[in-house]
């Protein structure tokens, strides 16, 4: 990496220089746009449903220690997004903005994060193409409009990877010091949002290009005292003192959370060794037909950005338990790799990189008229069509950016190209998002919550919609259901009722009440003589209430 000279660093210093009132009244636009999409889709289950109503939980109860869900203590993850998520229902109302607003602010700073990085260690330029890459990536875009732990995650671990960046090139002592001592608040993070891989993956990054250049130098620069220090004192607090009041935390957190859950399926969520290659070629979209040449590093920076992208890509490949957001962390390097190719690229190969997005986009197109085909009993017409409509309307709109990014081609205006390609996949990422509400009710409770009656015994038998307790706003008793609820109803048996013998007696004791259950179970009930009027009911669930 070059040394700082006084050009270099008024160059980085400035980012991306003067804002023109165009640019900048396009991306406070976007901006605007992208946090208002937070609020535009009712919360699907399982994880919207789970982490709200863990925010919820805190809000209500007031203890912000130790995690409660439905009311049963939940030790799956530290509280990190729980917090931002009870904050913000505390400031801005109990709503689906609020509860998505954390990995929305978390999908930004990501974006900014990596503009801002680009720009330091490459130009002013380099910048732009971060932040056009970075805004427009569809898993970066994708899982900050979704609550999930792994958006905030990604943010923590991208300021931890940045911030080494920007301390590997920094000219001074103390600069140097200040950029690795917030790489150290990133880690941090990352720990209070996700646990132990908030340390595994940046550490293993480190040792990996250590091991590709033969050098193990870099880690007498680490500022290990001081940043340790940082690590403790942002991190540790909470996990003493959730140990301290519930002894069971330590062995359930840490063994149960991180080995078993690597090591074994016990959480059922299996997948093949290739089962994250569609999702980084689909996560990756306008971009993924350069992924080719971010293979080769140009530099110990970029080294550092391949070695953590694909660490994570492997890393999660070997685990035993899969889910298609668990990669969000490789993008962000993959960005950081793919914005100078981006400034770089001549105008064939900017070309070839577009009509491959255009052709993703052309596919799905094609296949819309045939959604049918993926109708069910479970799943029907009324849902998929809206769905279809929407993704080609999506499809529509990134075609007619792509057109725009062409013409652009043509004339030379090869940023002018990056900047239509950028913004018409977000717009068409926007677009199919919308469309995806109507698909969502049926993993939402909505609008059953508003059918049952205020202040009513609500019984989840047999059947559990993650949501149900946020839209309820109160919890639901369990009738006969465990999975992660195990460890609560084995500490604290009363909350709940393990067979459907004790919730028929329970039932038939309360003057009113009401169910949540699937069609299946409501006819078993009727058999053991159970009232109760149905006042919902879609393909997957009913809800009966009585008087």
């Amino acid at each position: 990496m070059q040394a700082d000279s006084p050009a270099g660093r008024n160059a980085r210093t400035s980012l991306f220089g003067p804002l023109t009132l165009a640019r900048g009244a396009a991306l406070a636009l976007l901006a605007c746009l992208w946090l208002a999409m937070l609020g535009a889709r009712s919360l699907a289950g399982p994880d919207e449903g789970r982490y709200a109503t863990l925010s919820l939980g805190m809000l209500q109860s007031g203890d912000w220690i130790v995690p409660r869900l439905n009311g049963l203590l939940y030790f799956e993850k530290p509280p990190l997004q729980y917090w931002a998520g009870a904050a913000a229902m505390a400031l801005f109302g109990v709503d689906e903005f609020a509860a998505r607003l954390w990995p929305g602010l978390s999908g930004l700073f990501c974006v900014a994060c990596l503009a801002f990085t680009a720009a330091r260690l490459r130009g002013r330029e380099t910048g732009w193409h971060a932040l056009a890459a970075g805004g427009s990536t569809t898993w970066i875009v994708v899982n900050s409009q979704f609550l999930s732990l792994d958006a905030g995650l990604t943010a923590a671990l991208t300021l931890a990877l940045c911030a080494l960046l920007l301390a590997e090139q920094a000219g001074q002592v103390r600069s140097r010091r200040r950029w690795m001592l917030l790489a150290w608040l990133g880690v941090a993070l990352a720990v209070l949002s996700k646990g132990l891989i908030g340390i595994v993956i940046p550490a293993a990054a480190l040792l990996l290009r250590a091991a590709w250049e033969r050098d193990c130098g870099f880690w007498r620069g680490l500022e290990w005292r001081r940043g340790l220090a940082v690590l403790l004192l942002v991190a540790a607090p909470w996990f003493v003192v959730v140990s301290w009041r519930e002894p069971a935390f330590a062995r359930f957190f840490f063994v149960h959370e991180h080995v078993e859950r690597f090591l074994t399926p016990v959480h059922r969520r299996e997948g093949a060794w290739w089962s994250f290659v569609p999702v980084l070629l689909v996560g990756f979209l306008p971009w993924t037909a350069a992924l080719p040449a971010l293979l080769r590093p140009r530099d110990r920076a970029e080294r550092l950005m391949l070695a953590w992208a694909g660490f994570v890509f492997v890393f999660f490949s070997a685990s035993s338990s899969k889910l298609p957001s668990y990669i969000l962390p490789m993008f962000p390097p993959l960005v950081l790799l793919l914005a100078p190719r981006l400034q770089a690229a001549g105008a064939r190969r900017l070309a070839r990189w577009l009509a491959v997005a255009a052709l993703a986009w052309l596919a799905l197109l094609a296949a819309t008229p045939f959604a049918a085909r993926w109708t069910s009993a479970q799943t029907p017409a009324a849902v998929i069509e809206p769905l279809a409509r929407g993704l080609g309307a999506a499809a529509l709109v990134f075609l007619v950016g792509a057109l725009v990014a062409a013409l652009a081609l043509r004339r030379g205006a090869r940023a002018g190209a990056v900047a239509a390609m950028a913004v018409a996949h977000l717009l068409a990422l926007f677009v199919a998002l919308a469309a995806h509400d109507p698909f969502g009710q049926l993993k939402s409770s909505d609008a059953l919550a508003r059918l049952v009656p205020p202040d009513t015994p609500v019984f989840a038998v047999g059947e559990y919609d993650q949501t149900l307790p946020f839209y309820l706003r109160r919890d639901v008793t369990l009738v006969a259901i465990v999975d992660e609820f195990d460890l609560g109803e084995r500490l604290e048996p009363a909350r709940w009722i393990p067979t459907l013998e004790g919730f028929v007696e329970r039932w038939r004791q309360m003057p009113r009440a009401a169910a949540y259950l699937s069609r299946d179970t409501l006819a078993e009930l009727r058999r053991r003589g159970v009232d109760g009027r149905v006042v919902f009911t879609d393909p997957r669930r009913i809800v009966i209430v009585k008087p």
